[in-house]
């Protein structure tokens, strides 16, 4: 028969597995929500950037454009 004081400590130490698996797979969780907020985060400001500079482009094709019109 297991006396008071092993059942604790396998009590104590089921717990602490218990909780370190868990705590680990919340860990994971929120690393993968974090990156996948990063990732998409990025992604979203390149599309900004990128945007930005076509307007950029398009603006300084439309002053080309009216500057060699005919005319002028």
């Amino acid at each position: 028969m297991v006396g008071q004081f092993e059942s604790g400590k396998d009590t104590v130490q089921e717990l602490t597995e218990s909780a370190a698996t868990h705590i680990g797979a919340i860990a994971t969780i929120i690393t993968g929500a974090v990156r996948d907020i990063a990732r998409e985060t990025g992604s979203w400001l390149t599309d900004l950037i990128e945007m930005r500079e076509a307007a950029g482009k398009a603006q300084a094709d439309e002053a080309r454009l009216h500057r060699t019109e005919p005319g002028d």
